[in-house]
């Protein structure tokens, strides 16, 4: 029995509704996310934090020379929230340095101010070295009065260094809190991984799709690496801590720079794996939209199925395999539980193959694990990451257009 006209369009109208309705959510809640993290995080991104070190470096120092009290004008106009001292030749503004704390930075140096060149007084680093204008000052101490500290404000630490006539140190510190070295190894551990999981991948793709008999054995290889693909990367990371890991270092144990633990080449043979079922069925599902027409009049022209496959097959799909390349490197950028486990979450400038390091996604989660947690970094670097996938994407998208646009051409 039918239902009545209007019984049916009142379910249609209600079905159309809970549509609209999950569809909204869905995008408000995307949308949430996304406005959160630039709401948090954007006011942090700018070039100073992909191109300096996460360690900042402090010293000790006072001024190679000063005989008397000086007189130097500013050479430009300097912004209204500079405070500048023309005894002394030194300007300097409150501002928020890469990790998003309070500062004090340096904003204009006379180029005859004393100082222009310090004296280093700790145990580390060079005798003497320039004040750059991106330095921060901790502290000024004098002789004849009062420290000033940063705490306290850049107005007041003119005042005070205005009213010195003798400075017995200062404390400097470099600019700290960049995501250079995690970039670093972000870009290792994408050129290592694929190196380890293309080959493999593509040749097994190949294999299953050009050469394998369709038969059982096919067919649970096949199952295998379907239940591969929903396996929790966190699962990956214990196979790389107990396997990886120490393969890698009983392998460096005579080199000069021997791996002793958690490292990058395990890291990304980790990574390789957690890639090798994506890759093989992207690969294979590119191999079999080529026409079987085209391996057929190959073999009837007189070519082996090795040159089939390498001169026909494969040229026709490299779009195909480009594409599951870059999938392969969204998910690299992206993972972090087996890293953690397999190259580890300390965070290092100088990046080696055999040592410890952190990618820009584990980078977020040791941001998130220190005391409080620093949620404005994380957020500038989860900005930075969701940049590199939109991008990936859009090649991708590229990519197949300019494929089915070849094709289509092709067929007219």
């Amino acid at each position: 029995m039918r239902k009545p006209l209007s019984l049916r369009l009142l379910i249609d109208g209600l079905l159309q509704v809970v549509t609209y309705l999950f569809s909204s959510v869905s995008f408000i809640t995307l949308g949430a996310i996304l406005v959160f993290l630039f709401n948090q995080g954007w006011s942090l991104m700018n070039v100073d934090l992909i191109t300096y070190d996460y360690e900042s470096n402090v010293y000790l120092a006072t001024i190679e020379r000063y005989e008397e009290p000086g007189n130097f004008p500013a050479t430009q106009t300097l912004e209204s929230s500079v405070f500048y001292s023309e005894k002394w030749g030194l300007g300097i503004e409150e501002g928020i340095d890469l990790l998003g704390q309070p500062s004090i930075i340096i904003a204009y140096i006379h180029p005859d101010s004393p100082f222009v060149t310090l004296v280093n007084k700790s145990a580390v680093g060079p005798e003497q070295f320039p004040l750059l204008k991106e330095y921060l000052i901790s502290k000024i101490s004098y002789n004849d009065r009062a420290t000033s500290l940063a705490r306290r404000g850049a107005e007041r630490m003119i005042q005070e260094l205005d009213s010195s006539n003798s400075i017995f140190e200062l404390e400097v510190t470099t600019k700290g809190g960049g995501i250079r070295g995690s970039l670093i190894t972000t870009l290792w551990l994408i050129g290592l991984t694929l190196v380890f999981a293309l080959p493999i991948g593509i040749g097994a793709a190949l294999y299953l799709n050009e050469y394998a008999k369709k038969n059982q054995a096919t067919r649970v290889i096949r199952s295998f690496i379907e239940i591969l693909t929903g396996v929790p990367s966190i699962i990956f990371g214990l196979l790389g801590l107990a396997v990886f890991v120490p393969l890698v270092v009983s392998i460096t144990a005579n080199t000069s720079s021997p791996a002793t633990g958690g490292n990058l080449i395990s890291g990304a043979m980790t990574l390789a794996v957690i890639l090798l079922p994506v890759i093989i069925r992207t690969t294979e599902e590119s191999l079999r939209v080529v026409p079987n027409e085209y391996r057929y009049a190959s073999l009837a022209l007189g070519a082996s199925q090795t040159q089939t496959t390498f001169k026909v097959v494969v040229p026709n799909a490299l779009p195909g395999i480009l594409a599951s390349t870059l999938l392969a490197i969204g998910r690299i950028v992206g993972e972090s539980a087996a890293l953690i486990f397999a190259v580890g979450s300390i965070i290092r400038d100088e990046v080696t193959l055999t040592d410890k390091s952190t990618s820009l996604a584990v980078h977020i989660y040791s941001m998130m694990t220190d005391e409080p947690a620093n949620i404005a970094l994380s957020s500038t670097i989860a900005i930075i990451i969701l940049g590199i996938v939109l991008v990936l994407n859009l090649l991708i998208k590229f990519i197949s257009y300019r494929f089915l646009k070849g094709r289509l051409g092709a067929q007219v």
